[in-house]
């Protein structure tokens, strides 16, 4: 028997009460920064996601090199990309 979104969603409890996680507390979030490379990598990809271009293991390459350009870079490939939609 499989699963459904019904038996496993958000309000979903199982016989012994237990719940899914509960959301998270800000208070309890580590004080950490990703660098900002990182961050153009991310942006770039979620950009391509969104513009219907799912990356692919073989465009990890093109997506670190095109990460390590300015952000000014990144943020003119991410408009071209986003105008595609």
């Amino acid at each position: 028997m499989t699963a459904t979104a019904f038996e496993y969603g958000p309000n979903h409890a199982s016989a012994e009460g237990d719940y899914l996680l509960a959301p998270p507390n800000p208070a309890e979030r580590l004080d950490t920064s990703i660098a900002p490379r990182d961050r153009r990598r991310l942006e770039l990809q979620a950009a391509l996601t969104a513009a219907g271009i799912p990356p692919r293991p073989e465009d990890r390459e093109a997506i670190d090199s095109l990460s390590a350009l300015s952000g000014s870079v990144n943020t003119t490939i991410q408009r071209w990309l986003h105008h595609t939609l």
